[in-house]
């Protein structure tokens, strides 16, 4: 069943298991359409801390002759999540996404075949395990600043702002009921933890926050590490960084016995992989090794120095490189 509010429209699953085990009443996606028209469907994953109105959708770019779905990532606040969904399991998969999004849009929506995915960041991981337990439905898929399996530096760079939110002094890892739970000071020592990791040495030294309207890193500094993090609630970053650092799309396929090389080799679609160089959390040289060992694969390295967020539309120029690749990858 479909429901709207605004913009943003809601998909509700009943009796939905999670990948653990836990079975909940219902599960509800968020998601937000643009070129409702337009014949071609392209479908884009919200990433870590994204949300459907925020996510950059390439609708007046790109895809602009596609039917665009932006879908919220569960855990993330819009679609169901600990802060919304009593019983929410702190521990969930990327394909307890999928299996959801997949429904969404052959149940609720009435689509059997996806144009053309994208994915950012998680996003991009969550495009990987599309492609792995749903090959015949993916035409073509753009991975911007992702991998298809998270790397040991990854997964360790996020303990960091992990252990800063929950040793926090107003941490409480306790809901008994729905609603947000608060922790001001952990929530802003997550920021802290995470911040540098951002972007990149030349872009600090070269202070680029001030072509995003900061006058000082201490003013850049106040906005992303304490006010970008008041609406998130702490569990909700928590399940969502516990689903990123257990991506694996191996996990998707027994048959791949662990092996990324066998799992890569089974994706057949056309994938554009478009890694930044100076991302510090998914490296561009295994982008570079993901491309080679994916029978269409292809890989183009975003040319800046926004790091990680190069990939999220925050500096103009690279959204336009992006926007320009993507387009004669669609075709």
């Amino acid at each position: 069943m479909s429901s709207t509010k605004g913009e943003i429209e809601y998909f509700d699953i009943p009796n939905f298991t999670f990948q653990n085990g836990t079975t909940l009443d219902h599960v509800r996606l968020a998601y937000l359409q643009f070129n409702k028209d337009a014949t071609k469907t392209a479908l884009i994953p919200t990433c870590f801390r994204g949300r459907v109105r925020s996510t950059l959708n390439f609708a007046q770019g790109a895809l602009s002759d596609h039917r665009v779905i932006v879908v919220a990532l569960l855990g993330n606040g819009e679609s169901s999540s600990p802060s919304n969904t009593l019983g929410f399991p702190s521990k969930i998969e990327y394909r307890d996404c999928v299996r959801a999004q997949h429904l969404l849009l052959t149940q609720g929506l009435g689509i059997t075949s996806i144009d053309v995915m994208v994915g950012f960041s998680m996003g991009g991981q969550c495009t990987y395990h599309w492609l792995a337990l749903y090959p015949q439905m993916v035409k073509k898929a753009v991975i911007i600043c992702s991998s298809a399996r998270t790397s040991r530096h990854n997964y360790q760079f996020l303990e960091g702002p992990r252990a800063a939110l929950e040793n926090s002094a107003d941490y409480v890892a306790e809901r008994k009921e729905v609603g947000k739970l608060e922790a001001p000071l952990g929530l802003r020592a997550f920021g802290k933890a995470y911040s540098a990791w951002l972007t990149s040495v030349a872009w600090f030294e070269d202070e680029l926050y001030r072509e995003l309207g900061y006058q000082s890193l201490s003013e850049w500094d106040q906005a992303t590490t304490d006010v970008n993090y008041r609406d998130w609630d702490p569990e909700d970053l928590l399940v969502m960084l516990c689903m990123w650092q257990r991506g694996d799309i191996t996990l998707c396929n027994e048959e791949c016995g662990g092996s990324l090389e066998v799992a890569l080799s089974k994706i057949t679609a056309p994938v554009l992989l478009l890694p930044c160089r100076t991302d510090q959390y998914f490296s561009w040289t295994a982008s570079e090794k993901e491309a080679q060992l994916l029978p269409n694969g292809k890989c183009e390295i975003i040319p800046s120095v926004w790091g990680h967020v190069a990939g999220s539309g925050m500096s103009i120029r690279d959204k336009e490189w992006i926007d320009s690749k993507i387009k004669d990858f669609v075709g």
